[in-house]
């Protein structure tokens, strides 16, 4: 019997995109390892990877398929070897993060994708500043961010937390659960529509494969105990992988990331209540260091801002300025953040000199 693919997340724009593909079959990434695929067509799973001319063409990592994506593949008949993936249809949605390396190259975490839940464990490797990060990429997604704060049985003071979270997720729902009682997961359970496709992401060993498992209603992923000595678990999901949830919504589960670097992003959404103090300081291009009439620094010494979070803005701020930048120009960068330009560093040396002539 045909799967109908619109409860794994086919609508009309990419049925519509298809067309004009008239001899190949429209199929969804649902695992990635490496250069290997599995796709889901209307006849089921099959392997796939994708064909030679796509390989010779594709500009980067980013444009290589990812799960989440709808493809155009040669074949839906597993019986015939590999599926051949032809191409990749334009994408309503992309998670991305700056791929492991030195290069400045995208990853695309997972694809199409209507949510993406936050996964943070409320236990001692619950990180503030983490959580930015992950807010950054998220609303970059054009999916909306929903915060989960994982293994609440292990919190002592959840309201502390809370109040924290609320600090810098302005505008962000977010979801107490855990996974080990069932506490939250009729909460959860509202978010997830047929059809729609939410990513799940947090660090190793926050609880997202548990989570899935117990929204699957059946152990699908592997899990693995926290360790006692530091609260962290171990890395269970090595690949990413898409699940049809009982209730009809998908999955996408992702390995963890303890290290995540930005690849592109806007502050805005995650600062924006150190971006609205900034309108108000005396000067445009205030750099809210020394400047008269910072409302930024007047903000940080009422304790209206919090110290840690302004740094926090500062230093993924310039990581992003950063990024794609070759020696000369991170110094350049670095020269113009900290005098404004060569000739006011020129200047201030000379100062320097003068006053120890003195």
């Amino acid at each position: 019997m045909a799967l109908d693919l619109k409860k794994i997340g086919l609508n009309d724009h990419f049925i519509d995109e298809s067309v004009i593909y008239g001899c190949l079959f429209i199929a969804r990434v649902s695992e990635q390892h490496r250069e290997q695929y599995k796709v889901i067509t209307e006849y089921g799973e099959l392997s796939a990877v994708v064909s030679g001319k796509f390989a010779y063409y594709a500009d980067g990592k980013a444009e290589f398929p990812a799960v989440g994506d709808w493809v155009m593949v040669d074949r839906v008949d597993a019986n015939s070897g590999h599926a051949i993936i032809q191409h990749i249809l334009s994408r309503k949605s992309r998670l991305t993060r700056k791929a492991a390396g030195t290069a400045n190259e995208e990853q695309i975490i997972a694809a199409n994708i209507d949510i993406i839940f936050i996964c943070m464990s409320l236990n001692a490797d619950f990180n503030l500043r983490r959580l930015e990060r992950y807010l950054i990429i998220a609303w970059d997604s054009m999916a909306t961010p929903i915060i989960v704060l994982t293994k609440s049985d292990l919190c002592k003071d959840i309201l502390l937390i809370l109040d924290e979270v609320a600090s810098v997720a302005m505008g962000v729902d977010v979801v107490v659960c855990s996974a080990e009682n069932y506490d939250g997961l009729d909460v959860i359970q509202t978010y997830i529509q047929p059809g729609k496709t939410i990513a799940f992401i947090g660090s190793s060993g926050v609880g997202k494969s548990t989570l899935i498992n117990r929204l699957m209603e059946q152990d699908i992923l592997a899990t693995k105990q926290i360790r006692e000595d530091d609260d962290r678990g171990r890395h269970t999901t090595t690949h990413r992988q898409l699940l049809l949830l009982p209730n009809g919504g998908i999955a996408i589960d992702t390995p963890g990331m303890r290290e995540l670097q930005i690849f592109k992003g806007d502050l805005s959404a995650t600062f924006e209540d150190i971006e609205e103090l900034a309108l108000g300081c005396k000067y445009k291009n205030c750099s809210h260091r020394n400047e008269p009439g910072c409302v930024v620094r007047q903000a940080i010494k009422n304790g209206i801002l919090p110290e840690k979070r302004f740094a926090s803005y500062l230093k993924l701020q310039r990581e992003m300025t950063y990024d794609g930048l070759n020696a000369r120009q991170r110094e350049n960068e670095k020269i113009n953040r900290i005098f404004g330009s060569k000739a006011e560093m020129k200047q201030a040396f000379k100062q320097i000199k003068r006053n120890k002539k003195r």
